[in-house]
Parts: C-alpha cells; sequence; structure tokens
C-alpha cells in the first residue's frame, strides 16, 4: 500500500463525475424540450470507493502506481432508459459528443453475461481542470433500461452478500429473473407508442394546468383581480370535467388579458 493521499487522488473524479451528470441532465431536458421525448429518463453518478479501488486492482493485478489507466471504472456515470432501443441512440449521442473521447466500448445487451447481466458500457476519457492544470480521466458509461438496472442492483447485492461466491440455485433463478425482466423491456417495446402517447398527454394536459395557474398569479400582478377570479372560476369547472381543450382555450384567453395588461397600467378601481 502506497502512501498517497486518495482525498487528492479521487478528486478529478468527482469532478468529472459532477460535470458529466449536468450535461448528460441538461441533454436530458434539452431533448424533451426540442422532441417532447427524450431517450435518457434520469442519471446518476459516482466514484468508486477506495476499498472497491483496492479490490479490483487485487483482483486484476494491477499495480499501485497505474491505478489511473488500469481501473477504468473509478468514475462511473449510469444513464437509465426507458426503452431497450433507446440504449442505441444514447450510445450514438455519447459517441458523438465532442467534450469526451470514445475509448472503447462493451455491448452486454446483446452479448449478456451468463448471470444474466445486460447493459450497455462505454470507457471514455473526460478532460477536467484541476487546480494544477488540465487532466485527463478514464471514465464508465453504462446505459441501462430501468429493468435492467433493477435486476443488477439486486444482483449486485447479493454478490456483495456471498462474496461474489453465488450458490447455484440463487444464480439459476437470477438468471430467469434476468430473463423475465428482458421480456418486460420486450413487451413495452412492442407497445412504445403507446405509452408515448399517453406520458406526453398527461405531460402536456400537466404543463397547461401549470401555465393556467401561473399566469392566473400574473393577472393578480397586474392588479387585473376581476379578471383573475373569473378565470380562476373557469379553470375549476374546466379542470373538474377533465376538459383538456377547454383548459388550452381558456389557456389563450388569459394569455390575451395579460397582453393586454402589461401594455397598460394598472387601473385604480381594481386596486380595491
Amino acid at each position: 500500500m502506497d502512501g498517497r493521499d486518495w482525498n487528492l487522488f479521487l478528486q478529478p473524479y468527482e469532478q468529472a463525475v459532477e460535470e458529466m451528470k449536468v450535461k448528460f441532465k441538461t441533454l436530458r431536458s434539452e431533448l424533451k424540450a426540442r422532441e417532447s421525448y427524450a431517450p435518457i429518463e434520469f442519471v446518476t453518478g459516482r466514484v468508486k470507493k477506495i476499498s472497491s479501488i483496492l479490490e479490483k486492482a487485487r483482483r486484476l493485478s494491477v499495480p499501485m502506481d497505474q491505478l489511473e489507466t488500469g481501473i477504468e471504472d473509478i468514475a462511473g456515470i449510469r444513464i437509465m432508459c426507458q426503452f431497450v432501443d433507446d440504449i442505441t441512440r444514447v450510445a450514438a449521442i455519447v459517441r458523438s459528443r465532442q467534450d469526451l473521447k470514445l475509448v472503447y466500448e462493451k455491448d452486454y445487451v446483446t452479448n449478456y453475461k451468463d448471470s444474466g447481466y445486460r447493459s450497455y458500457h462505454m470507457i471514455v476519457e473526460y478532460p477536467v481542470q484541476t487546480a494544477l492544470g488540465f487532466k485527463k480521466v478514464l471514465a464508465e458509461i453504462q446505459i441501462r433500461t430501468l429493468a435492467m438496472n433493477f435486476w443488477a442492483t439486486i444482483e449486485h447485492s447479493l454478490n456483495y452478500k456471498f462474496k461474489e461466491s453465488l450458490p447455484d440455485d440463487v444464480k439459476l433463478r437470477l438468471r430467469k429473473a434476468a430473463e423475465a425482466a428482458f421480456n418486460l423491456d420486450n413487451e413495452m417495446s412492442s407497445i412504445r407508442s403507446e405509452i408515448l402517447d399517453a406520458q406526453i398527454g398527461f405531460e402536456e394536459g400537466s404543463n397547461i394546468v401549470n401555465k393556467v395557474l401561473s399566469d392566473i398569479q400574473d393577472l393578480y400582478f397586474y392588479r387585473k383581480v376581476r379578471e383573475a377570479v373569473q378565470f380562476q372560476l373557469k379553470f375549476n369547472e374546466l379542470w373538474e370535467q377533465g376538459d383538456t381543450f377547454g383548459l388550452k382555450q381558456l389557456s389563450g384567453e388569459i394569455q390575451s388579458s395579460l397582453h393586454k395588461a402589461r401594455k397598460s397600467p394598472p387601473q385604480a378601481e381594481e386596486l380595491e
């Protein structure tokens, strides 16, 4: 064991994880704004614990002075998708990015492991600007569906419990569970359009409600109290009826009133 300062050693990896998390979350928001759907459901990240780094270095016979190149997943990003097809698109997006360099890929979705593990791994070189200057660090990006992630989380916990020596019956049940998870992914993919239509419709309805209520509050700001109260009563009625089309029309009416309010100063009688 060398006498390195582990906090300083891990700092560039922590920075890389935080930066990539922000970038992929921002990418998700941009794709949703542009296309109403993003292949990224959510993003997580972590830096490997010191004990895990040392254990992997021992298992792979990586010398302590070669950890930066010998252990490729000290920094890890996990991107979750709703559908299997989304994995392909996210991988293509990662390949096209100019702020990182792809080192190599491992497709465990098509070529899944004997255990049943499925995920798409991409080893990348990511540049960070540290106090001591420019530094490139290796990071692993895992892309998987929610079902794959659920299975992998359970398998990881069981491997930890049994210290990587799972009983045969547990291995068999895990493989069956992995197959069931993949069948679930395939079933969800078969009704992908229906699922997306439902999700987009729900989100549009939610956005309309937020917009209407926000604009009504703006009318109060411009001292258009009577109009605000009338619009609120109309909103309550449409909301109770579940009338999305009516809410869209109401939103247009409120927008028109707001446009007029912004062009003229508040009237004194509306302050009473």
